[in-house]
């Protein structure tokens, strides 16, 4: 641990917020919120008290990281373009905080939603509550700690096609002590769960689902420093979609739910692939915290 003033943390804000002048005023905004962010986390401070700036007069704060190391930091977000969480480590998500590395794809706001709508979901049929559920591609495992969550009965099942994924999963449950209730599984999709057809209450993905020529296009962030094989979704980017749609029906339970993450335009070439499998009912597309088409949701029949 280490420690400085609140005067001295102060002036190594002002010396942040200058780096940001250059930058184009969406991105500097952007930055300024994830300054905010690695304040909190590295000195312990309140969104408010930095804010207001009432730090300032503290005569000593703890800090996990020197003033040194954060310099460091900080030109490196900037300089290389890598996102803040996997320089720290950390990306909260929910209510709880994931460790994230470039192997893991970094965990959405607009992501939380797809817990939102299962619990919306079952509300009326609390039976899928005590069942089954899958997180397909679970990456740092977020999805399925958000439904073991939400779903204190039901047993989770994870699968992701890399090993690296899967180990980070599963330490990110093992920190939340939910390891008796998420089972982890390295393969594609549903093949790993073979033994759980027609018993699934619920599927739930946010596969990859961008047209692979659109990800060397992605910011910098993004197509620089998180893994492609959880972007890329082929040529017109349904791959991943099109495979769960035609092979969840196998899986769900009579009355089980699929909820599946897209990209924003792709809304309606999934709501005809959902109705043209004939095997789903009560089809619904949900919009995202920005108004955008990001959400399916259907029941099987």
């Amino acid at each position: 641990m280490h420690t400085a003033s609140g005067s001295e943390i102060w002036h190594w804000q002002q010396w942040a917020k200058e780096q940001l002048r250059p930058l184009e005023s969406e991105f500097r905004s952007d930055l300024e919120a994830e300054l905010v962010w690695l304040l909190q986390e590295v000195a312990g401070l309140e969104r408010l008290a930095l804010r207001l700036e009432t730090y300032r007069t503290q005569k000593e704060i703890v800090l996990e990281r020197s003033l040194a190391s954060l310099t460091q930091l900080w030109k490196q977000r900037l300089q290389q373009r890598q996102p803040l969480q996997q320089l720290l480590g950390l990306a909260p998500w929910r209510h709880f905080v994931l460790q994230v590395t470039p192997d893991v794809l970094i965990p959405r706001p607009e992501t939380e939603l797809l817990i939102d709508l299962a619990i919306t979901a079952t509300r009326d049929h609390e039976i899928l509550q005590r069942g089954h559920w899958a997180d397909l591609g679970t990456g740092s495992g977020a999805i399925a700690l958000g439904l073991a969550m939400a779903f204190p009965q039901a047993q989770v099942h994870a699968v992701d096609w890399s090993r690296e994924a899967v180990a980070i999963a599963t330490q990110n449950t093992q920190t939340l002590h939910l390891q008796n209730r998420i089972q982890f599984y390295q393969g594609s999709w549903l093949a790993p769960l073979d033994s759980l057809e027609d018993q699934l209450s619920g599927i739930i993905s946010n596969p990859p689902y961008i047209p692979s020529t659109m990800v060397p296009e992605l910011q910098p962030e993004v197509a620089w420093h998180e893994p492609h094989l959880a972007l890329d979704g082929g040529e017109d980017g349904l791959d991943a979609l099109r495979h769960i749609i035609a092979e969840a029906p196998q899986y769900l339970c009579s009355g089980g739910i699929l909820l599946l993450e897209m990209m924003a335009g792709q809304d309606q070439l999934v709501n005809d692939l959902l109705h043209q499998q004939a095997q789903y009912c009560d089809i619904q597309i949900h919009s995202d915290f920005a108004g955008i088409a990001r959400f399916a949701q259907a029941y099987r029949q």
